[in-house]
Formats: structure tokens, C-alpha cells, sequence
């Protein structure tokens, strides 16, 4: 590891650990990378909802960045959890990963869909028996015609597709050759994008987030987990991490971003999107005493973060720009999304994270 001493960040902004290695607890500024996420999309759904009216923050659809973010935050988070066991083990249990991932994430999901079926059987929801069955099998992203209530279910089948297929990969290539995997999605990302819009583009499919067109922001996250080390040690990549830097990261996702309508940008311009922020989430862990760290580990920006599984999943139900009803209009919604969240998250998945952290001790 190189001296800090001549690196362009605080001498205190040692990383947390070195690659493989666990970190010994929750990674700093994971939580509140998520809770800047979570806040993108629930800004974005709030555009449009009764007593609040449109706005536009001229970045474009920032609320489909917010679930970019996740995304790459995903296959980090996740990559690190399978090499940090491959390193205690030398193995990795399938059956204990996806066990843990059941216990985390169908508790929330099932119990919206539950909900869903419940008030569609009333007449009070108006999607289809199409939007439960693709909810409830993870496909969502393969049903282009999804209405409002669930469609938000689209990046969870987007994850659990994931979820199904990088532990596997993993374990049959080990930690040496699955990362080639990964930087291959990476560079399959712009051709399948760029096929989606030269075959499909006159279907309804165009718009759907099919996974070879999206895999590549979790493989970013990926990659970056296996390298990380590596890259801590490269002073031209540290350089990145200075505030300037890292501002004009963020000014070119923005950028990027703010011209999605542009099929150039869509190709190769999400993959730019993908890399920016793989390096700026590397910078909020490896940075996480800074200025920008402390804003992310501050307790009511972490808790967000932490909470910001359970508001994704129930906030749809809500923050709805499509109905006039008095639960979907401003300030009742969005107080009405941050209830059922919470009461899901300490009622509902909260009894089950026991049985995750046993088994995943």
C-alpha cells in the first residue's frame, strides 16, 4: 500500500480493510450511499402527486440513477461478502447465500404483493393478474406492460436474477476468474443495448429493463470489489478521489444522465455512468472520515440508508402521480411511504435478520 502521505486525501482516510479481507462489520458510507439513492427515486415519484405538482431538476430520470446506484452498490457489497468468505473458508456455501438473501429480501417484497392482491380483489388497485404473477416470480423487468402499484419491482427481479447467477459464477470459476465475468458484462453492456434499440426499438420490450442491458451496473460493482486493492495502490487512480475530482465525477453522471434521450448516451454513456459511480463509492468507503464521509455516516443519513430497502419497496404504493385518492397526495403520502416502511422494516424483516446473521455466522 502506498504512503498516504503523498495521496491527495486526509492522512486519517486509511482504507478499511484490504482486499479479501472482511471489514468487520458494516462497510462506512454504504448506508448513506443508499440513502442518497433511495431520496433520488423518492424525489422523482413525488413529481407529479396530488398538492405538489410536476418539477423537473434538469438531471433527467433521476430516479432510475438512484437505482444505478443500488446497483452498483449491490455487486460491490455483494462481491466483497464472497470474497471475504472465500478468504475465511476457502469455499462459499450457495445454499447459505441464498438463504441469507431470502431472509432479507422476501419478507418486504411478498408481503407488498400480499398487500397488492389483497386491494386489487377489493377494486381498489387497478394491475392486473400479469403484474402479480411477474412480481411474484422476479420477472417484472420482462413485463413491459406493468402497471404503477408494482412496476417498481423491476430492479428487485434485476437483483435477484443477479443474486441467482454471480454466486454460481463465483464458485465455479473462483475469486480469480469470475471477475472476468464480470468485465466481460461490462463490455457486452453497450452491444446489448446497442441491439435492443436496433431490434426492439418498435416493441414494447424497447423499454424494458431486460438484464443484458442492465448487468453491467452490477458488474461494475463487481469488478470493483475484486480490484479495489489493486487500485488503492495506483496513485493516478487516487487522484480521483480528490473533492475536485470527484465533483467533476459527479458532473459528468449528471451530464450523462440529463441526456438519456440521446441513443449514443443510452450505449455508452450508462457505462460511463456505471464507472463514475463504482469510483465514487470506492471514494465514500475509502474516504469515509472526510467531510463527505462524516455526511454519509451521520446517524439520520445512515438510518435512511438502512431503512432504504423497506421504502423502496412500499413507497409505490404512495407516492402515486396517477391517482388523485387523499393517500397519494403530498405531505400524507410521503409520511404515509416513511410509516409503512418503518413498520415493515421492525415488525416484518427486522425478526428474520437474526437468523441471517446466524447463519451467516
Amino acid at each position: 500500500m502506498a504512503s498516504v502521505a503523498t495521496l491527495p486525501v486526509p492522512v486519517d482516510t486509511q482504507p478499511p480493510a484490504r482486499e479479501g479481507v472482511p471489514f468487520g462489520g458494516r462497510m462506512p458510507s454504504l448506508d448513506g450511499l443508499r440513502a442518497v439513492s433511495i431520496i433520488l427515486v423518492l424525489v422523482s415519484h413525488l413529481s407529479g402527486t396530488r398538492g405538489i405538482g410536476r418539477f423537473d431538476l434538469g438531471i433527467g430520470d433521476y430516479g432510475h440513477l438512484g437505482v444505478v446506484v443500488f446497483f452498483v452498490i449491490s455487486g460491490f457489497l455483494i462481491t466483497r461478502l464472497l470474497l471475504s468468505e472465500h478468504a475465511q473458508k476457502g469455499y462459499i456455501s450457495l445454499k447459505r447465500f441464498y438463504l441469507r438473501r431470502v431472509l432479507r429480501l422476501f419478507p418486504a417484497a411478498y408481503a407488498l404483493i400480499a398487500c397488492a392482491t389483497i386491494l386489487w380483489l377489493a377494486g381498489m388497485l387497478p394491475i392486473k393478474p400479469g403484474d402479480l404473477w411477474h412480481a411474484a416470480t422476479y420477472t417484472m423487468n420482462y413485463y413491459p406492460q406493468r402497471y404503477w402499484d408494482l412496476g417498481h419491482l423491476w430492479s428487485l427481479s434485476v437483483e435477484e436474477q443477479f443474486y441467482l447467477l454471480w454466486p454460481f459464477a463465483f464458485l465455479m470459476l473462483g475469486p480469480r476468474w469470475a471477475p472476468w465475468v464480470a468485465a466481460a458484462a461490462i463490455l457486452c453492456g453497450p452491444l446489448a443495448r446497442g441491439l435492443n434499440w436496433h431490434y426492439l426499438r418498435n416493441s414494447l420490450y424497447y423499454h424494458a429493463e431486460l438484464f443484458p442491458m442492465v448487468a453491467d451496473s452490477l458488474a461494475t460493482g463487481c469488478l470493483l470489489a475484486k480490484v479495489s486493492g489493486w487500485l488503492e495502490r495506483q496513485s493516478w487512480y487516487l487522484n480521483l478521489f480528490h473533492p475536485v475530482c470527484s465533483l467533476g465525477l459527479v458532473a459528468l453522471i449528471l451530464l450523462a444522465n440529463r441526456n438519456m434521450r440521446n441513443i449514443w448516451v443510452v450505449i455508452v454513456g450508462t457505462s460511463v455512468i456505471n464507472i463514475c459511480i463504482g469510483i465514487l463509492v470506492h471514494r465514500s468507503v475509502y474516504c469515509f472520515r472526510d467531510w463527505a464521509g462524516r455526511l454519509l455516516n451521520w446517524r439520520p443519513v445512515a438510518f435512511i440508508g438502512v431503512l432504504s430497502y423497506s421504502l423502496y419497496v412500499w413507497q409505490q404504493l404512495f407516492l402515486n402521480p396517477n391517482s388523485h385518492a387523499w393517500v397519494n397526495a403530498f405531505p400524507q403520502n410521503l409520511v404515509l411511504a416513511f410509516a409503512a416502511a418503518l413498520g415493515s422494516y421492525l415488525l416484518l424483516e427486522k425478526p428474520f435478520f437474526r437468523l441471517r446473521h446466524h447463519l451467516r455466522a
